[in-house]
């Protein structure tokens, strides 16, 4: 997380409904992280991944912290968001949302409109998701879960740590 002047990347990782975007509002919004998500763009937008690192390069260049509010499923999508902060001098964070499809399942049936993703999307993700680790160039490895009351538990994935739980 950013201490004092130093901006952070935080890089939230996981399915989708894992509780990525309500985490962001809880922990990350009050410490003014500048949220950036594909999800917030338009449907028909091109070229979102040019559109999301010029985002992350802007927030970064005014020193801000920036979160990537993502599935950010495997290496190919992280890299560059890693070496973007590093560009920058600001220290970058991996957010790991261990996954459970199931609960997933549940919550995304509950959302509305454009909000719902196809049960088949999560699926797909699911084959993809790899737990991200300090070796892949993260400063820090946070696993979220969810607390049975409405928050969050947070701690540190040891390394060394390869299974998703």
């Amino acid at each position: 997380m950013a201490t004092g002047t130093t901006a952070d990347v935080a890089v939230l990782v996981g399915l989708q409904a894992s509780g990525k975007s309500t985490f962001y509002e809880h922990h990350l919004l009050g410490l003014r992280y500048a949220r950036v998500s594909k999800d917030l763009f338009p449907r028909g937008a091109r070229r979102k991944q040019d559109r999301q690192m010029r985002l992350v390069e802007e927030a970064l260049g005014a020193g801000r912290s920036v979160a990537i509010d993502n599935t950010n499923p495997s290496p190919e999508e992280w890299r560059p968001l890693v070496a973007a902060g590093h560009a920058h001098g600001a220290t970058v964070t991996a957010y790991w949302f261990p996954p459970d499809p199931p609960g997933s399942l549940r919550r995304n049936a509950v959302r509305q409109g454009r909000d719902r993703v196809p049960d088949i999307g999560i699926h797909a993700t699911a084959k993809r998701l790899r737990r991200p680790s300090r070796a892949d160039g993260f400063d820090a490895v946070l696993e979220v879960r969810f607390d049975d009351r409405g928050g969050f538990l947070i701690r540190p994935v040891p390394e060394g740590i390869t299974r998703w739980r």
